[in-house]
């Protein structure tokens, strides 16, 4: 069975998938590629059994015809992270609790960095969405720096070329060079839902549902927190 994800997920799906075909159900083969250029191929009509995407790009997908929009299936919930360089080969570990006590913390340690990480995808388009609305565009603008596509923001903190990064923690979580100062405060958190659907160019569509089926269900939610996804 062959599935198309972003990359954000491309660990927790793997294990996922293992936990699936330990319980008899096919084999999933992922390519995880940005999650922009993943759509875009879903859209462009290349054949795929299973799509995951953030939630919005897969209902957008549904009602167009590329996915069937019954199956949309919300798998798992992402939180976004606050990271600075760590000067250390040891891999970052979870933080527990919120980055800053609140808002203003953030806003203030957007003032003070030099140059400030954001990914690609729905997490950064919220993070400039939310700088705009704090009115600090004109401010901290020239200092954001969107991570390429298929480069994660702790690569750019560990290379020097950011000194503060925004990503989602699951991407943050054991990657070298990196300090994760903990997940966005409550009254500013970026939250992505990522979900699951099967294509309409899917070959076995029944066999599909039970991948998602299993996907969703409870008996796979340590595999989520192992790689410090939540359950929607």
């Amino acid at each position: 069975m062959k599935a198309i994800s972003s990359m954000a997920t491309r660990h927790v799906l793997a294990d996922l998938a293992a936990a699936a075909a330990e319980a008899g159900l096919p084999e999933v083969r992922f390519e995880s590629v940005g999650g922009v250029d993943a759509a875009r191929r879903v859209a462009a009509g290349e054949r795929f059994d299973l799509v995951f995407l953030a939630a919005g790009a897969l209902e957008r997908l549904g009602a167009d015809g590329h996915v069937d929009a019954a199956t949309v299936t919300p798998l798992l919930l992402s939180q976004v992270a606050v990271a600075v360089p760590s000067g250390s080969d040891q891999p970052a570990t979870r933080p527990a609790g919120a980055a800053f006590a609140d808002a203003e913390g953030v806003r203030t340690a957007l003032r003070a960095a030099s140059r400030i990480g954001y990914s690609t995808g729905p997490s950064g388009t919220a993070l400039v969405r939310m700088v705009d609305d704090w009115g600090m565009a004109d401010e901290v603008g020239d200092r954001l720096v969107q991570a390429r596509p298929g480069i994660p923001v702790a690569k750019l903190l560990a290379d020097g070329e950011v000194d503060l990064g925004f990503q989602q923690l699951s991407e943050l979580v054991g990657q070298p060079g990196v300090r994760i100062l903990g997940v966005m405060p409550g009254d500013c958190a970026i939250d992505t839902v990522f979900s699951g659907a099967v294509a309409t160019a899917a070959a076995d569509a029944a066999a599909a549902r039970g991948i998602l089926t299993l996907f969703a269900s409870d008996s796979v939610a340590p595999v989520k927190a192992a790689h410090s996804f939540g359950t929607p």
